[in-house]
């Protein structure tokens, strides 16, 4: 009896769990759930990308999730037999340890279908084995892993805007066929945690324009899977992998716990008002740092208005980050190395780091330009900017000492408006330095306020004398109508008016 017929009679030995998977070739049996399964491409710019074959997520009797990998050379041979939610025997795999990044499932390991693999649908379910499981997480843990790209976790939390538009008006979403129907942006309300921006591309946006089309009601609760936290523009967002789902209200187990939530907090839902979630509160140099001086450590944004008084000089003004997740990296014995992404042999770039001077109208602070913020200052990236001065000069950038560009300089006297963000390094420190992640856009200082009409100081002793003239006359023409406790206090207080006004003909 050959292999395949035994796994597919029973006659075989137990399954083996995913846990007990070690790497290399494995001849045992695995029994598992298939939940998911997706294209795996090759990212290129500006194109498609090269599709690599079928990526899978899948199950085993102890709720451990697996990720497995079909070769687009065996993809004809098995695609037409994949079917979400059936089970599946596999005998003679190969588990690869090679994949470093985006993982979707506890097991490390990637089982790998062969040449030698046998794999086949059961027709005999098994109801001990889970028909989904979710991985959630909170906005805390998000930040913690922020443009590291390691695990793919999944989000859940209830809709505040669908493409910048609010629930209540039943939000009209793009069907066009070109760039801008692959994306869907919402706003999503973490239990937990600030709205957070939460981009669906492609696939994952096509299932929520049809899933929330097609609801009765306006959906009140999303589950992303497998979504990558990194941060645009300075702010934490998740964005949709091509192995993201999407579940609304009442599709699944998170969805219908968060809908009973909702239900049992229902003044959650207006804690925060839409508005304020796509526009950044504009505030001037003095309101933030007063922000600083009265509230808790925390991180914050705030647009803000200032013009360019002038640019540091004499300082790096650029650092070398890791290509990935931008942190600064660090020299090791023959390699640079990423403290934050623990990459022994770090892709390295350069960045901006500019410090400018700018003021508005009552205050006069330090922006630090990081990142993107100086390529929409400049229109240019760094790296640009550093070629063109060594082609110019000769030698090596790293020989160097590359002044800060013309056009940096060229700024001065431009008026705009910033990104600013606060962290808890702002709240302890006694300079008036804050990072600006974005060019918002141009702008110009709003208006002087007025100054106080206060009148000469000629005029006011005028007013002052007859004012208390006025109080004296007052005095004597009620003084015979009172008693003689009431006339003995208007007495001293004619004595007191008294002495005031010689004090103040002396001083005058």
């Amino acid at each position: 009896m050959s292999k395949e017929t035994a796994i597919r009679t029973g006659e075989s030995s137990p399954a083996l769990l995913f846990r007990q998977v070690s790497p290399g070739h494995g001849d045992s049996t695995l029994q598992f759930r298939l939940l998911h399964f997706w294209d795996a491409r090759k990212n290129v710019k500006r194109g498609p990308g090269i599709l690599l074959g079928i990526e899978m997520l899948m199950i085993d009797a102890e709720g451990t999730l697996a990720q497995g990998f079909i070769g687009q050379n065996r993809r004809n041979q098995y695609e037409k037999e994949l079917q979400r939610g059936s089970m599946y025997t596999l005998t003679n795999y190969y588990a690869s340890n090679n994949k470093v990044m985006y993982h979707v499932a506890d097991q490390r390991l990637v089982i790998c279908i062969s040449h030698a693999s046998a794999l086949s649908k059961d027709e005999k379910d098994i109801e001990g084995i889970l028909r989904q499981r979710f991985r959630v997480r909170s906005f805390t843990e998000f930040e913690a892993n922020c443009d590291l790209r390691g695990d793919l976790h999944d989000v859940v939390g209830h809709l505040k805007l669908v493409d910048g538009q609010a629930l209540h008006e039943r939000p009209v979403l793009c069907t066009n066929d070109d760039s801008a129907s692959r994306k869907v942006m919402v706003h999503l309300q973490l239990k937990d945690g600030p709205v957070m921006n939460v981009y669906l591309w492609d696939e994952a946006a096509e299932s929520f324009r049809l899933k929330f089309d097609g609801s009765a009601v306006t959906p009140t609760v999303l589950l992303v899977t497998t979504v990558n936290p990194k941060r645009l523009g300075g702010k934490l967002c998740l964005s949709s992998m091509s192995s993201s789902r999407v579940f609304l209200d009442e599709e699944v187990d998170p969805t219908k716990e968060y809908l009973a939530w909702l239900a049992t907090n229902p003044s959650i839902t207006s804690l925060v008002n839409p508005v304020e979630v796509v526009k950044a509160e504009t505030l001037t140099i003095g309101e933030i740092a007063a922000f600083l001086k009265h509230q808790p450590a925390q991180v914050a944004y705030f647009d803000c208005i200032a013009t360019i008084d002038d640019v540091k000089l004499g300082t790096e003004w650029y650092y070398i980050a890791c290509k990935d997740c931008q942190t600064k990296l660090n020299r090791g014995p023959t390699t640079l190395v990423c403290p934050k992404c623990r990459n022994e042999d770090a892709t390295a770039v350069a960045n901006y780091r500019v410090e400018l001077s700018v003021y508005d109208n009552d205050e006069q602070c330090t922006f630090i330009i990081l990142g993107d913020a100086g390529k929409d200052l400049t229109g240019r990236k760094a790296t640009e900017l550093i070629d063109a001065y060594v082609q110019e000069n000769g030698g090596v950038a790293a020989e160097l000492e590359v002044p800060v560009p013309q056009c940096f300089i060229d700024t001065i006297g431009l008026t705009k408006k910033f990104r600013i963000k606060v962290t808890d390094y702002n709240f302890t420190s006694t300079k008036l330095s804050f990072t600006a992640t974005k060019i918002v856009s141009a702008a110009e200082l709003p208006p002087k306020n007025p100054p106080l009409q206060t009148p000469p100081i000629t005029e006011w002793r005028t007013q002052s004398w007859l004012r208390v003239v006025v109080v004296v006359l007052q005095l004597l023409t009620t003084r015979r109508k009172q008693s003689v406790p009431s006339v003995v206090a208007r007495s001293h207080a004619e004595l007191l008016l008294h002495q005031w006004l010689v004090q103040t003909a002396q001083s005058g």
